[in-house]
């Protein structure tokens, strides 16, 4: 998920293990250690030059289980080498520390995990990426009563059972409500995958995941032979079926898809894709299907688009998005997707 929440989550856990003995600053520590994976953002950068191989990166080995068990011990031993010295030496353990930082580093992964984005638990044996698809990658209703039941520990003293009691209220909110999502995508694809077959659309595969900042108004996208079906549903929707589907060609013959970066591209869709000609005739525009449209009522204003060309030998890409209005602001982009949500 974002930054905000992964560092709300590594506080709390540094909390669970270190709060007691050292107070507010394990929460600093959990916090660090809930950053570390989404650090590769910053790595892949110096790793590569190719944008599709950058951002192929993200989420990869740092957010595999591998890197959380070698991180564990890395990051532990090295944080308690520098901080048992002098008036804090046996405050802690080392043991206390690798706790922390396993806590801190797997609970990252196994969260970003319920996200469409998709993450390599597996890497480097598997680049399977596990996506649940039941919360968005931003969603206040998960973070903000998290953030607030940290911020007011906070001025608890580390020995005082309202600590506790506050951290609890953190775990057992944000739990319960993405046990919600859980239930709901399931109630979600029953809607979806009825409302096409009602429709006599016979797909090969479908998926769901909810719009950005709420768990209402989901967006879905099935693959049949020839097509792809884009379709939204709001939990306020007077009918629990998708009606109005955006049709798209599977019209893919302008790239080499079978090229080595093409493939990396087709590979992070997960095949969910359509190419266009750009109005520059040596670009063109990839538009990654899995993530919801701005405008439901126009499917080419995916935020997932990109600019591809060729670069020397290879293919490369910029970042691209929909063609906005020069008068367009960022709160009237989210016009058509809040009318949406209040339902058909």
């Amino acid at each position: 998920m974002d930054s905000l929440t992964q560092i709300v989550l590594g506080a709390a856990c540094g909390e669970v293990v270190l709060g007691k003995k050292i107070g507010n600053k394990a929460l600093l520590f959990g916090a660090i250690g809930g950053t570390i994976p989404d650090l590769d953002v910053f790595t892949s950068r110096w790793l590569y030059v190719n944008e599709i191989d950058i951002m192929t990166t993200h989420r990869g080995f740092s957010h595999s289980i591998l890197f959380s068990i070698i991180g564990t011990f890395v990051f532990g031993c090295i944080v308690y080498w520098l901080y048992n010295k002098g008036m804090r030496k046996d405050t802690t353990s080392r043991k206390d520390w690798i706790w922390l930082f396993f806590l801190s580093l797997f609970t990252h992964i196994i969260l970003d995990s319920f996200t469409p984005y998709g993450t390599q638990l597996f890497a480097p044996f598997s680049h399977y990426r596990v996506a649940f698809n039941n919360i968005s990658v931003v969603d206040p209703t998960y973070t903000i009563p998290f953030l607030i039941c940290i911020v007011v520990l906070m001025f608890f003293r580390r020995s005082t059972s309202r600590r506790k009691l506050w951290l609890k209220l953190g775990f057992g909110i944000s739990s319960t409500y993405m046990l919600l999502t859980i239930i709901n995508k399931v109630y979600v694809d029953y809607v979806f995958e009825n409302s096409l077959n009602n429709q006599n659309i016979y797909f090969d595969r479908y998926r769901t995941q909810p719009t950005i900042f709420n768990n209402i108004l989901w967006y879905g996208v099935a693959e049949t032979k020839t097509d792809y079906y884009l379709g939204f549903f709001s939990h306020f929707d007077k009918t629990n079926r998708v009606t109005d589907w955006k049709v798209i060609s599977k019209e893919n013959r302008l790239l080499p898809m079978n090229d080595n970066d093409l493939a990396k591209l087709a590979w992070f869709s997960d095949d969910y894709y359509t190419v266009r000609q750009n109005e520059n005739e040596k670009e063109y525009q990839y538009c990654d299907l899995r993530y919801p449209l701005l405008d439901p009522d126009d499917e080419k204003s995916s935020l997932f688009t990109f600019r591809v060309f060729k670069n020397g030998a290879r293919w490369d890409m910029k970042r691209g998005g929909p063609d906005f209005d020069e008068n367009t602001t960022i709160s009237s982009l989210f016009v058509p997707m809040i009318k949406r949500l209040k339902g058909n």
